[in-house]
């Protein structure tokens, strides 16, 4: 007896769920637009906030910041749950082989005395500032109106933990593994003058009743925080033969350029949308003029401690 193989396709009767379908027509579909769209629940909620009984669980009155259709906005990266754990997954085993190629060599150990200085008693305590970060995206991701910008609060928010957790291993690092560092650095974030500003200003936003508004609060501070203390010290640290804490601030520097992806086209799509546009627009220039300000004169007590400790860097 002889047997013949053949093969048969067959047609799928659709090409992705049909609430992806009622948007873009029966075409074949990204996995972040499925993992994505319509995922948020929109009605037929068991109870309301007992905290606030005029709104629905998920509401988009949680800001004053709105969009027509949250789902007009997209994440330019495409994250859904395993792309994002991959990615940052690498990011990670990158920085984890950094930090054991700087501790072989004792690198972080041989630091220039102003170099430890500023890593002891200013970027070290910023793991306490990046805890406070994670509560504000944390309120983003339970209140955000849509999974678009939910999950984007999301991952935000276990970033911040990644970040603290780097500063962290940085400083056991450096103190040669063991906690000192650490410990002295949470004195300098509860008690440091220079560092009061910014414990002041992050702790304001994590009570901020709008989610949006805390967001990008924190956002006007990451923009002048990031460049001062990572990107802006780089050059300055190759030339003081404090190659190290370049190579470390290299992660951080990556992140932020990331996180400024996704908020950048966050803001756009609020500023254009055809119905919230004008309102959102006057919000958004109320929020940069109520919180630059302020983290202007937070940022500017980092910098003027670096600058005077490292001759001049970051004034």
């Amino acid at each position: 007896m002889q047997y013949e193989l053949r093969y048969q396709v067959i047609e799928a009767k659709r090409q992705s769920y049909q609430n992806v379908i009622d948007r873009f027509g029966d075409q074949p579909a990204t996995r972040y637009q499925e993992a994505t769209l319509d995922v948020e629940p929109r009605e037929n909620f068991h109870y309301r906030p007992t905290w606030a009984q005029d709104r629905e669980l998920y509401d988009p009155r949680y800001s004053a910041l709105r969009l027509t259709d949250p789902y007009t906005y997209a994440d330019p990266r495409g994250f859904f749950y395993t792309p994002y754990v991959t990615n940052r997954a690498g990011l990670h085993d990158e920085f984890g082989k950094t930090l054991s190629y700087l501790e072989d060599r004792e690198l972080l150990g041989t630091l220039p005395e102003a170099w430890r200085s500023v890593l002891g008693s200013v970027v070290i305590p910023l793991r306490h500032y990046e805890s406070g970060c994670q509560l504000v995206s944390v309120t983003g991701a339970r209140f955000a109106h849509g999974t678009s910008l939910a999950q984007c609060c999301t991952f935000a928010a276990f970033d911040r933990i990644g970040n603290a957790q780097m500063l962290s291993r940085v400083g056991i690092a450096v103190a040669g593994g063991v906690g000192d560092v650490l410990t002295t650095a949470k004195q300098e974030w509860l008690d440091g003058a220079h560092l009061q500003p910014l414990r002041r200003l992050v702790e304001e936003i994590m009570v901020v009743d709008d989610w949006a508004e805390g967001l990008l609060a924190i956002d006007h501070v990451d923009s002048l925080l990031f460049p001062a203390m990572y990107s802006g010290l780089d050059e300055k640290a190759l030339l003081d033969g404090a190659g190290a804490y370049s190579l470390v601030a290299q992660y951080l520097t990556t992140w932020f350029a990331d996180q400024r992806r996704w908020l950048d086209a966050l803001v756009a799509a609020w500023r254009g949308d055809p119905e919230h546009g004008p309102s959102n627009t006057e919000h958004l220039d109320r929020i940069a003029a109520t919180w630059r300000p302020r983290a202007e004169e937070a940022v500017g007590a980092l910098s003027a401690v670096v600058a005077g400790r490292l001759d001049g860097a970051a004034a």
